[in-house]
């Protein structure tokens, strides 16, 4: 299945598509490179143009764009590393939820109940628009609920606590790398200029 089918799938009919995916081989780099790091780019991309030279946080030129490419990275450096970080996570608490431990697994349910995120953040091109996406991404804390069954075969009474904790570890992995990549990039592309004016960065 293609990545716009896939996509399409796990949003508009997540029951069943959650179906087929528990039939296919659990590879995590195949997931990852044919799947999540396409989306991840696309809005990372999407981020970049938007803030860069479509609206550039009501700067403009070379601040602005700095300003894309500063959240072009952060966006690239969030889903890669987060996705990695969170699936790694899930599936060492596997084994606490009578849940499968396999990383490949892990990867499946992460890579996409994070599909949300990614598609809405294609909204970023025009960034006026670009929280809707976060909104949408909420959508993927009900991927998680359906898909912990199927795809790492959580037992039912423990269904519910799996998804909390999971999507915790999301919120606190993606916390940790957007901070770590705004200290690192903030100074180093110059958008120190930017402290106190404002525009609070990702």
């Amino acid at each position: 299945m293609n990545l716009v089918d896939r996509a399409k799938n796990i949003i508009m009919t997540p029951k069943t598509e959650w179906n087929v995916i528990a039939a296919e081989e659990p590879n995590a780099k195949a997931i990852f490179m044919g799947y999540a790091l396409p989306l991840i780019l696309a809005s990372a991309l999407a981020g970049f143009i938007g803030n860069g030279f479509l609206w550039g946080s009501g700067y403009h030129g070379a601040l602005a764009i700095k300003w894309g490419l500063y959240i072009g990275i952060q966006t690239a450096a969030m889903g890669i590393i987060g996705l990695w970080l969170t699936a790694y996570i899930v599936d060492y608490l596997a084994p606490n939820f009578g849940s499968e431990k396999s990383i490949g697994r892990a990867m499946q349910l992460v890579a996409y109940a994070m599909t949300p995120v990614w598609v809405g953040g294609l909204l970023m091109i025009f960034p006026p628009i670009g929280l809707i996406g976060s909104f949408l991404g909420l959508y993927g804390i009900y991927l998680i609920y359906l898909g912990l069954p199927k795809i790492m075969k959580t037992a039912e009474d423990k269904t519910i606590a799996y998804m909390v904790v999971t999507f915790i570890v999301m919120i606190i992995v993606f916390a940790i790398v957007m901070s770590i990549t705004k200290g690192i990039l903030w100074d180093m592309m110059g958008l120190g200029i930017l402290t106190g004016s404002g525009i609070i960065g990702m």
